[in-house]
């Protein structure tokens, strides 16, 4: 089914984005951010499993609670399915028509290049400290010129993938 209605302003988007970083700040205390998110529900989850497995320097300086951020992460799955329904483009599909018409019918190499995609991302944003939320919306709202670099480098980076992956389609 094809979506008859327009898609949500970019720029309406944009100001609600903003509007969240400033009442995060003002509500919470704290900046926007996500991927320490992932480490949280990592270890909450081996807590169950395997407790003394938790008891590691990573996951000791970590609250393993739900926290500000982690409902910041379920509200965005939320939004983003009121969104959806919203302009009526949600629809559940094991492979995207983008990758349909790039790649073939197969969801494997979509399931094995989205996790692989998903650890890369994950890594790095661990490893740099912060998520692309954290460093570039939040350095943004802050003016600070990491933020701008990080921002800049996101969107180069989204634009080569992208262009590797789909081509100029």
């Amino acid at each position: 089914m094809k979506n008859t209605e327009r898609p949500w302003s970019p720029y309406l988007a944009g100001a609600l984005s903003g509007l969240l970083a400033v009442l995060s700040v003002l509500v919470a205390g704290k900046y926007l951010g996500a991927s320490t998110t992932f480490v949280r529900a990592a270890g909450m989850t081996e807590r169950t499993l395997s407790p003394e497995l938790v008891n590691t320097a990573y996951f000791l300086k970590y609250n393993l609670a739900v926290d500000w951020q982690f409902m910041f992460v379920v509200g965005i799955v939320i939004g983003a399915f009121i969104a959806s329904r919203t302009d009526r483009s949600f629809k559940v599909q094991a492979v995207p028509d983008m990758w349909r018409n790039r790649f073939g019918n197969s969801w494997l190499p979509r399931a094995v290049t989205g996790f692989g995609g998903g650890v890369i991302a994950i890594y790095g944003a661990r490893l740099a400290g912060g998520c692309p939320s954290g460093h570039g919306l939040s350095g943004l709202a802050q003016m600070s010129a990491s933020g701008f670099i990080a921002a800049a480098c996101f969107f180069i980076g989204g634009v080569i993938m992208a262009r590797l992956v789909y081509g100029r389609g």
